[in-house]
């Protein structure tokens, strides 16, 4: 068969809510070629080699709706862009990223283009995801060799370097389950979670509520130390040193065995412990040293390590070290059996997504400085049966919460409040956490901020732990507001007028507006920029200033087909219309019905307690009733629609104008809305019917007083007239 490829036309990066589902997508334009007239199952041998590659493609349910389904269609024949949908979702999965979500729609330009939609998390992995699957795809077809473990590989360094890490996902993932929307504000892990002034910060574990002159108390332990003393928190005694005969002497001071570590370490580099003789000591310190600022001596406490983690003053997760040894056979070297042994288990690695570390003996003096305690180097053949210690810390991963003593954890979280955090990991050593640290005589040894999750998330013993949720509940206790009300606009004609007399309304209602209209980007009545700003990022930018507590976002059907909508809920949607399918060729829109899948995100998006704002003169626009999740509001320029008629009828809420006056409908009841003038009084050089009522009626849905509406709608146009600093114009219509 000729042309047995599958070129890519195009690939858009659908970051807000679209045409295929509400989360980020990569869009493909796809040319199958050949390939129209050659299903799956007509492919010889390409089925076999495809599952014998990526056998967890047996997992993906496809249409059927259970484990297999895509299997099936593969016997039955599907299309090279179908399969190559679940092939990239396939290898993102492998190289942990999580997705799931994919379509593949042939459009109506001709044999073999089609649209392939697949969920990723982020572009650049996703791209390439695209183009190795494709490869992978076209390697099986041609019974080609392929390197499926190098693409892998090369996918999970890309998630591991640009994606989100295993504690910022966890706490995004326990936002996302309280609906509170996330948007991530740089590369790394600092993200925003809620929008405008009620939103949030996080960075990893640590939050906008956490104190720096705090996280500079925790990262001295010495100061630590003396801070947690003066309120009866029991630790261990210490002093730190500048040379290593000096450490000996304070060793001596305080009482043999001790511990020698850096004033200012972190994940336990550099710390030796149980030290009893001088040239360890000495030794311990050159370690210490140059892992920190300086060194700490302190009284080495006999008992397990410990991890507790403290959220907002109570002990959410605790976790329990164990020694990492190796028994020797005889044969093989220290280094050798800590690979085998140790390094085997699948809870170490590097990243974040790894509770415990490799072991790198070679390059870890602390662990060298251990086996030369027991008589070894790195090379050292230990005796068959020999028992080797190789790491006393750093390898918390056993779950211990349910056995916290309750004077434990108030010694904790004490701890925690001494030094100022509001989310702490709390290392302590003890014998028994189930009992008092004063009668083992166990103590509180380092204060942490920005402590990791993973060992809480994925513990290698013990029941994992809600963190994430913990730390979201921290953040927004229950019934605290994260969503500021959003007002998105979008529609066939008067979008920019809607959105700009919408501001101006929420305004006047004492909100601080954040609009992104056609007319540009304004915060309050300050235009910050000049540029029609009906995208993606201006409308992220409202819903990222933090002086902002109402939006208004203009969008078009354009926008939507490019990036998707800016926002991912809305309090209210208005649809002024459907239609205009003029100049949306290349997106492969020819007509108003197709406009209509596009337009109709916006009512898809609106929140349960939200509302929907229709024009009950345009069929198309009331066909969305359905599709909304919350309330649906009609707006008509007579009472005489029988759409608007039968939305009365079935109870619902309508706005409609009679005589040139406007009304409120909610069911039978009418109310006039006298405060507002004529709605037409000066017939051509008026502002458009439409408009006013459609924002009457989202205004209406938003629970502002009818009065206000009316003031507000007055009011506009002498404000514009006045050329008030910023305040975007109404324009007008032929009523």
């Amino acid at each position: 068969m000729k042309n047995q490829d599958i070129t890519v036309l195009r690939v858009l990066h659908l970051q807000g809510p679209n045409i295929w589902t509400y989360r980020p997508v990569l869009e493909v334009w796809l040319d199958i070629g050949a390939f129209e007239q050659a299903p799956s199952h007509q492919l010889d041998g390409f089925n076999d080699r495809l599952l014998a590659w990526l056998p967890g493609l047996a997992e993906h349910r496809c249409g059927v709706g259970e484990p297999g389904g895509f299997v099936q269609r593969l016997a039955e024949g599907t299309w090279i862009g179908h399969v190559l949908e679940h092939v990239v979702l396939e290898v993102q999965s492998l190289a942990g990223m999580r997705t799931g979500f994919g379509k593949t729609r042939q459009t109506a330009e001709g044999s073999g283009i089609y649209k392939m939609a697949f969920r990723t998390r982020n572009e650049s992995v996703g791209r390439a995801a695209l183009d190795g699957g494709r490869a992978l795809v076209l390697a099986a077809v041609r019974d080609e060799p392929f390197d499926v473990a190098g693409l892998v590989e090369t996918l999970t360094e890309m998630v591991d370097n640009l994606c989100l890490g295993p504690s910022t996902a966890a706490i995004i993932d326990a936002a996302s389950s309280r609906r509170i929307p996330s948007i991530r504000l740089t590369d790394g892990n600092l993200v925003q979670l809620g929008h405008g002034r009620y939103q949030r910060r996080i960075w990893t574990a640590e939050t906008d509520r956490t104190s720096a002159i705090a996280e500079y108390i925790s990262s001295d332990k010495d100061l630590t130390k003396r801070l947690l003393a003066s309120c009866g928190v029991p630790i261990p005694q210490g002093e730190p040193v500048d040379s290593a005969e000096s450490a000996w002497v304070a060793a001596q001071d305080i009482g043999l065995p001790v511990v020698v570590k850096p004033v200012d370490g972190n994940h336990g580099r550099g710390v030796s412990l149980d030290l009893r003789e001088r040239e360890h000591i000495e030794a311990a310190y050159e370690v210490a040293r140059r892992h920190g600022s300086g060194v700490l001596v302190e009284r080495f406490v006999t008992g397990n390590e410990h991890r507790l983690l403290v959220v907002g003053g109570q002990v959410v997760a605790a976790g329990r070290g164990e020694l990492a040894m190796v028994v020797g056979d005889g044969a093989s070297t220290v280094l050798q059996l800590v690979d085998a042994q140790l390094n085997t288990d699948p809870r170490r690695g590097h990243g974040d997504d790894f509770p415990l570390n490799r072991i790198h003996v070679d390059l870890d003096a602390a662990i060298r400085l251990e086996l030369a305690r027991q008589g070894h180097t790195p090379d050292s053949i230990p005796q068959d049966g020999e028992r080797v210690l190789i790491q006393r810390n750093g390898n918390v991963a056993i779950d211990c919460t349910d056995a916290v003593h309750p004077e434990v954890a108030a010694r904790a979280v004490l701890a925690t409040r001494v030094v100022g955090l509001d989310i702490a990991g709390v290392d302590l050593v003890a014998e028994d956490i189930s009992r008092p640290l004063e009668e083992q005589g166990g103590a509180i040894v380092e204060i942490n901020a920005g402590p990791g999750l993973l060992m809480h998330l994925k513990p290698a013993i013990g029941t994992p732990r809600p963190v994430g949720e913990a730390i979201i509940a921290h953040l927004f206790p229950e019934g605290a507001q994260a969503r500021m009300p959003v007002v998105g606009v979008v529609g066939l004609h008067g979008t920019t007028e809607v959105a700009n007399l919408m501001a101006w309304l929420l305004g006047l209602a004492g909100e601080q507006v954040g609009l992104a209209s056609a007319d540009g980007l304004f915060i309050g009545r300050r235009r910050v920029g000049v540029r029609s700003a009906v995208n993606f990022e201006d409308g992220q930018r409202v819903l990222m200033n933090r002086t902002v507590s109402a939006a208004v976002i203009e969008s078009d059907t354009l926008a939507i087909l490019r990036e998707g909508l800016p926002y991912d809920r809305c309090a209210v949607a208005v649809i002024t219309g459907v239609g205009g399918a003029e100049g949306l060729g290349e997106f492969y829109v020819r007509d108003n019905d197709q406009v209509f899948d596009v337009l109709r995100t916006a009512v898809d998006v609106v929140l349960p307690d939200g509302a929907a704002v229709l024009n009950a003169d345009d069929p198309r626009a009331v066909a969305m009733t359905p599709l909304c999740d919350g309330a649906v509001l009609l707006f008509a320029r007579s009472d005489q629609s029988p759409a608007l008629q039968a939305h009365l009828a079935a109870g619902g809420r309508g706005v409609f104008a009679r005589d040139g006056r406007v009304f409120l409908a909610s069911g039978a009841q009418v109310e006039r809305l006298d405060a507002l003038g004529a709605l037409v009084p000066g017939g051509a050089d008026t502002a458009d019917s439409a408009t006013v009522l459609a924002v009457v009626a989202a205004g209406w849905a938003l629970g502002l007083d009818p009065e206000l509406i009316a003031a507000g709608i007055e009011t506009f146009e002498a404000a514009h007239a006045a050329s008030l600093p910023g305040a975007p114009a109404l324009r007008r219509h032929d009523a």
